[in-house]
């Protein structure tokens, strides 16, 4: 007898890791509410701590990085314009 194999799409994924680490949703809650078991779930929490981080990770970050890039020049123009006044 064949075990048959579910996908869960990637962005159903996401959201559930999203949940669990942002949200403080439990595991086993998540898991539950999308018919999956708990191991599943850990899984993809060990698998995303091990390596690089997953695109949804990825793009919060250059986000993050965009915006302190944007607040350093902010004090960086407002640090000259102050100096350049003798303040």
């Amino acid at each position: 007898m064949n075990k048959k194999v579910y996908r869960i799409a990637a962005d159903v994924r996401a959201d559930i890791i999203k949940r669990v680490k942002d949200d403080g949703v439990s595991v086993a809650e998540a898991a539950k509410q999308h018919g999956i078991h708990e191991s599943t779930v850990y899984n993809w929490l060990g698998t995303g701590a091990a390596g690089a981080p997953s695109w949804p990770e990825f793009a919060k970050l250059k986000r993050e990085r965009d915006e302190l890039l944007r607040l350093v020049g902010e004090l960086t123009v407002r640090l000259s314009s102050a100096q350049k006044k003798g303040w």
